[in-house]
């Protein structure tokens, strides 16, 4: 078994406001976490990776095909792959949470 602290992980700027820290990476898959700062926008893009995730606190606006979704606390979502999608903090509170990875998405590049 492989333990990620998460005191031993540095959270990486992606974009502006937008903290991801990459968590453990399995044969399968990946997880890491966020943190959207309050007015902060995931510009749209796709990668080959299903995504699930939930939301810990704070509430996300995802916009995928033109259609926006508001996830909040305790919410689960999932995002095929391949499938191009955005995402925005149009609160006043951080938006933290997890992602999930499939296959794994170990040291992506952020900025593609």
């Amino acid at each position: 078994m492989d333990v990620v602290p998460d005191a031993d992980v540095e959270a990486v700027e992606a974009v502006d406001d937008v903290f991801l820290t990459q968590g453990a990476v399995g044969d399968g898959m990946s997880i890491q976490r966020f943190k959207i700062e309050p007015g902060a926008t995931v510009p749209e893009h796709d990668h080959p990776h299903e995504q699930i995730g939930v939301i810990t606190a704070g509430r996300l606006t995802f916009v995928v095909d033109g259609e926006e979704r508001v996830v909040g606390p305790d919410d689960t979502y999932v995002i095929p792959g391949g499938e191009p999608h955005a995402a925005e903090n149009r609160t006043d509170e951080p938006v933290v949470g997890f992602d999930i990875f499939s296959p794994p998405r170990a040291n992506p590049d952020w900025q593609e």
